[in-house]
């Protein structure tokens, strides 16, 4: 077998490689040649002899370089070295935890990035925290599918958020503060905390630390964005494309940036690669059609959400449907999409924050304050792009929308920055919040 799959691992036999999660590993030949022994009788003791048999070829070595060259090979697999257990004259053992398969599966789910598949990924996660208590992958799991689902809307956010913190507590307490930890919650300090700053500081302690790690560069150019530091949005995009350029949602994240620049014509061209590129990517769908819609092209964004809401069935994307009905004057069916919503809302969570702009786009603007209210009630995290989201546009200039604000962040609104004409021209200065 030329490759040994165990956990988050893959040992290329053929190649003398051990990747994670497909970042490749340091391992020096020797080390290398234990953990493949070790593999080769997953489950079973091998002692000193089998040892100097396998991994040293019957070179003799003491005992101390064996417990040495093991030692090297759990500091390698970090947090899963503990699967390498060493009993007096038995030897050492690897034992892959019962609740491997279920992980797996989880994570499996989880890359759909859909309602169902994060649900899926969470029962998932959580029957393996069952069955094995000690496995802090599982935690990790819970508590990624539970701010993920938070981020996108899909469950009531406090809820939502409440469950990562006690499942990314529980996941650090077993396994370590790892850089993959550390992001989510630089994540959840962004998007439902507000604490920028520290989101900031965070994020660019693990990018620097784990260059391999593309959502965390994802993360960082959104932080970005709602700050409306769109040049170091762009900085990190240029910095990030070279290394990982087919992560899935790197060309959506610069048509987000450039919809929140208002360069709607450079949005739209850069919406219409991503989902050529990523095209079962509802986000890409989503940013294309808004672009579509800020440059006038209603019917070619209607045609767009449609698309996205077959790929990710959610009320954000309906109330968005609905909005663009009610922009084609075609009333009724936007009113019946905003009945069927708040008939959805009796039995699940409906984010408030596109409830508000779909009841804008009806001429009902008290209403839409508010249920932008109702959203700072609930934190919904679209809160964190309040200053920059071309969408909120029409209700900036309300004396309400400063008041809801300041709810959200705390703090003034920034100073005036350029505001840019569908082209990309400049025009005009006036506030964005």
């Amino acid at each position: 077998m030329e490759q040994i799959t165990f956990g988050p691992f893959c040992l290329d036999v053929a190649v003398n490689q051990l990747t994670r999660n497909g970042a490749q590993l340091e391992l020096r030949p020797q080390a290398f040649q234990v953990l493949r022994t070790l593999l080769q009788h997953t489950g079973q003791y091998v002692d000193y002899h089998g040892m100097i048999r396998e991994a040293w070829s019957g070179n003799l070595v003491s005992r101390h370089t064996v417990a040495v060259t093991v030692g090297e090979v759990k500091k390698t697999l970090e947090q899963c070295g503990a699967w390498i257990q060493y009993r007096p004259k038995l030897g050492y053992r690897l034992e892959v935890p019962e609740s491997e398969d279920l992980i797996r599966k989880g994570w499996h789910f989880w890359n759909r990035q859909t309602h169902e598949g994060l649900e899926k990924a969470a029962g998932c996660f959580e029957k393996a925290a069952r069955n094995d208590a000690a496995d802090f992958r599982a935690y990790e799991g819970i508590a990624s599918a539970y701010l993920k689902m938070g981020v996108y809307s899909m469950r009531p956010p406090r809820e939502s958020y409440a469950r990562f913190l006690e499942a990314h507590q529980r996941a650090v307490a077993l396994g370590g503060n790892t850089p993959e930890l550390r992001a989510e919650r630089a994540l959840g300090l962004h998007m439902f905390e507000h604490k920028v700053a520290e989101a900031e500081s965070e994020l660019l302690a693990v990018r620097h630390e784990r260059p391999d790690l593309p959502r965390v560069f994802v993360s960082l150019v959104t932080l970005y964005i709602c700050m409306g530091r769109f040049d170091d949005a762009l900085k990190v995009l240029v910095d990030t494309q070279d290394a990982h350029h087919l992560w899935p949602t790197l060309p959506a994240s610069e048509v987000l940036l450039r919809l929140c620049q208002r360069q709607f014509q450079a949005a739209m061209a850069l919406g219409k690669q991503a989902v050529e590129l990523h095209p079962f990517l509802h986000l890409s769908r989503v940013f294309y059609a808004q672009a579509l819609e800020c440059c006038g092209e209603i019917d070619a964004a209607l045609e767009q959400y449609r698309l996205a809401s077959v790929m990710f069935s959610g009320a954000m994307i309906q109330a968005l449907e609905g909005r663009c009905l009610a922009k084609l004057r075609r009333l009724e069916e936007a009113r019946q999409v905003l009945c069927s919503l708040q008939h959805l809302r009796g039995v699940e969570y409906v984010d408030a924050y596109h409830m508000a702009l779909l009841l804008d786009a009806l001429g009902r603007r008290d209403e839409a304050f508010q249920e932008l209210e109702r959203a700072v009630d609930e934190n919904s995290a679209t809160l964190s792009f309040f200053d920059v989201d071309p969408k909120l546009d029409p209700l900036r200039g309300d004396p309400r929308f400063q008041q809801i604000r300041s709810r959200v962040f705390g703090t003034p609104a920034p100073a005036p920055r350029p505001r840019f004409a569908a082209n990309g021209t400049r025009f005009a200065t006036r506030p964005i919040a």
